[in-house]
């Protein structure tokens, strides 16, 4: 577990990267603390999605008995 309620990460990226950042949240009126933040939250979000899709196309098969929401929770 992480010390702090909202602990810091320090980050480094090449200086083309970094400007192109900056130029970014200058253009949606943000700091580049919270653009970056939330940058990585849809990036998460986008993995996790990935991950539950391949998990939903492994189960999906021809011909599989399926069963209705009342069947399930009988």
């Amino acid at each position: 577990m992480l010390p702090a309620k909202n602990p810091r990460i320090n980050v480094t990226f090449e200086e083309i990267t970094a400007r192109l950042l900056m130029q970014l949240a200058q253009q949606q009126n943000k700091s580049l603390a919270s653009f970056v933040r939330e940058l990585t939250l849809e990036a998460l979000e986008l993995r996790e999605d990935l991950a539950l899709s391949k998990i939903a196309a492994a189960l999906d098969q021809e011909g599989i008995k399926t069963y209705s929401h009342e069947e399930a929770w009988i």
